[in-house]
């Protein structure tokens, strides 16, 4: 073949260039491919084929003491959106449908933008069945649009404890970044109370099916018909302390209140009832949570996201006078004959500090039987502001209990140090220290101190750090594991306490505060107190245990803006009590409670 075959050298040279272009491009393409999209391609290479599906495992349940179920779990739709193939054109449309604001779904999407576009994001949790067949009409019509069955928190076991149990939700970016080995896009995590303290065994694993998929993102099969997929398993179950029927009567007893209970075994420091009112309901927090929720929880006046019940600051009243009395007594400064004269108050300097009646020569027992300030007012300056400092200390308050869930506080117990940081050593005189003896002035504790308190009184100064755990269930043995209580002695005389639990028995049984109360086959003990309120009027409080002789449950309730602990605290004190000792008991007492709420609103209405 002879060099004409090609033609002119015109043509020979646009050939040339025709091939090297064509050479030049096919590089440049497969430079581009290999090396600058290689991730991109790599990555939809692996979902084009195998895609791994993830399902999550169901939390453990929450039962109380006697394996009925607080807290468990339901079967829900969750929507989501894979923003690959998702079109944000779609976005009105799809929270109108959804009863969202404008821009909620673009919000979501942007707060994730970072994970791969590969990955779906849940956009609505527990949809309702109606969303779910307007989903299956239009599903062609919707790319990047699905929807999966999931499991969430059921709440409808008759009770709430929304302070106690917490929650869970999904897990935030910040957090996600600190355990990405452990939690993915999406999961949930326990954020607050029991769900927090104890969710590396709540949560459970995870369960992954493959799936073949292809370049349409559709599945078409099951890869290796499903030999390589890892099945969920279930959280394990946590039997807690909590006794249902003690905790339903304590959130019944406080409706349209504010303020706490807590009941704790003396003998096992184990929380029987915890309660603070008022409460936040938790199946808005059982989805996604809208900001509208937050919103007005924030700014809810009446504050129902604080836990009052740990982390509530009150004054305890006339309640606090046992921590005097057993001071005094275990000290050798007074035996139980001691006596003052109680002329309706104690005069120290050139104040006076008065009492609420003239009771006349007054002995220790009588002292707790009637609530006579004066005799505690001149005990606590007999006893000194160190000592009695000390013994406040002995009995749990001005520190953290060790309560397992992550929200307490220590409280104040004020010292010479204290008052010296606050008022400066000479801004301050000995008149402070008088108003601690009736348990006023700067002390600040919290109702769990006070039920942890009555627990001492009522088991001779011996108990257990307060808990909620119990035992757990481990899911693929279905073997029961007891948690082993952490036992504490206070170490103080016998005698002092019998002294002291007398005299509360004799506020209930005998002439005293809180004979409203008496019930002789609960066999009650306690002390009444009115606290002080700087916002308004007294709160009501009480501590007690019973029954006397072998006490099983120790309580504190607080009712905030009540007025005398006899009224409010005290009665509410007695149903706990009652619905724990007398399982029989529950039902008329919520049924007790359910007349006294219908009869207020009428007398509402009335006025």
């Amino acid at each position: 073949m002879n060099d004409n075959a090609f033609g002119s050298p015109a043509r020979k040279r646009i050939l040339f260039v025709v091939v090297v272009g064509f050479v030049l491009l096919s590089c440049a393409q497969l430079f581009n491919m290999q090396i600058i999209n290689a991730p991109t391609y790599s990555e939809r290479s692996d979902e084009n084929s195998v895609k791994p599906v993830y399902q999550t495992a169901p939390r453990g349940v929450f039962y109380d003491r006697n394996r009925q179920v607080l807290v468990g779990n339901k079967p829900s739709f969750t929507l989501r959106i894979t923003p690959s193939t998702y079109k944000d054109s779609l976005s009105p449309y799809i929270e109108a449908v959804l009863g969202f604001s404008p821009g909620y779904i673009n919000k979501i999407l942007k707060a994730n933008e970072s994970y791969s576009k590969y990955i779906p994001r849940r956009i609505a949790k527990d949809v309702s069945f109606k969303v779910i067949a307007w989903y299956e009409e239009n599903a062609s019509k919707l790319p990047g649009v699905d929807y999966v069955m999931e499991t969430q928190r059921d709440y409808s076991f008759g009770v709430t404890g929304a302070h106690m149990f917490g929650y869970a939700k999904e897990i935030p970016l910040n957090i996600l970044q600190k355990r990405k080995d452990e939690y993915m896009m999406g999961d949930e995590i326990g954020f607050a109370g029991l769900e927090k303290t104890y969710e590396d065994i709540l949560r459970g694993e995870k369960g992954i099916n493959y799936m073949l998929i292809d370049s349409r993102q559709k599945t078409i099969g099951r890869y290796k018909d499903g030999e390589e997929d890892a099945k969920t398993i279930k959280g394990y179950d946590l039997v807690l302390t909590i006794d249902k029927d003690a905790q339903r009567v304590a959130e019944q007893s406080f409706r349209d209140r504010r303020g706490a209970v807590v009941a704790i075994e003396p003998s096992t420091g184990e929380i029987l009832a915890f309660l603070s009112s008022p409460e936040f309901n938790l199946d808005d927090f059982a989805k996604v949570t809208s900001s509208e929720v937050w919103k007005n929880l924030n700014e809810n006046p009446d504050k129902p996201m604080l836990n009052r019940a740990s982390m509530g600051y009150y004054s305890p009243g006339s309640t606090f006078k046992m921590v005097s009395a057993i001071a005094a007594l275990n000290e050798g400064i007074i035996d139980s004959s001691y006596r003052i004269s109680c002329n309706g108050g104690y005069q120290f300097g050139d104040r006076f500090f008065k009492c609420l009646h003239v009771h006349g020569s007054v002995d220790l027992e009588t002292s707790i039987e009637h609530s006579c300030n004066t005799y505690y007012y001149s005990l606590v300056n007999k006893l000194g502001l160190e000592t009695w400092s000390k013994y406040a200390k002995k009995f749990g308050f001005g520190v953290k209990s060790g309560l397992d869930i992550n929200e307490e506080k220590d409280g104040i117990v004020p010292s010479t140090k204290y008052y010296d940081r606050v008022y400066g050593k000479r801004g301050w005189t000995k008149g402070f220290v008088i108003s601690l003896g009736i348990g006023q002035g700067e002390l600040s504790v919290t109702p769990l101190q006070l039920a942890q308190y009555a627990a001492l009184l009522g088991n001779y100064g011996k108990s257990a750090k307060p808990h909620f755990l119990k035992a757990y269930i481990e899911t693929e043995t279905n073997k029961k594991i007891d948690v082993k209580p952490q036992y504490y002695d206070i170490g103080i005389n016998h005698h002092a306490f019998d002294i002291v639990r007398r005299a509360m028995w004799k506020v209930v049984n005998g002439a005293g505060t809180a004979t409203n109360i008496k019930s002789p086959d609960l066999n009650i003990s306690g002390k009444t107190g009115t606290a002080q309120n700087p916002h308004g009027k007294e709160h009501s409080v009480f501590v007690g245990f019973a029954p006397y002789d072998n006490p099983k449950i120790a309580v504190a309730v607080i009712v905030e803006n009540a007025g005398f602990g006899s009224v409010a605290a005290a009665p509410v004190a007695r149903d706990v009590i009652k619905a724990y000792l007398q399982k029989g008991s529950v039902d008329k007492i919520l049924s007790s409670y359910s007349i006294a709420s219908a009869n207020s609103g009428t007398k509402k209405n009335e006025n």
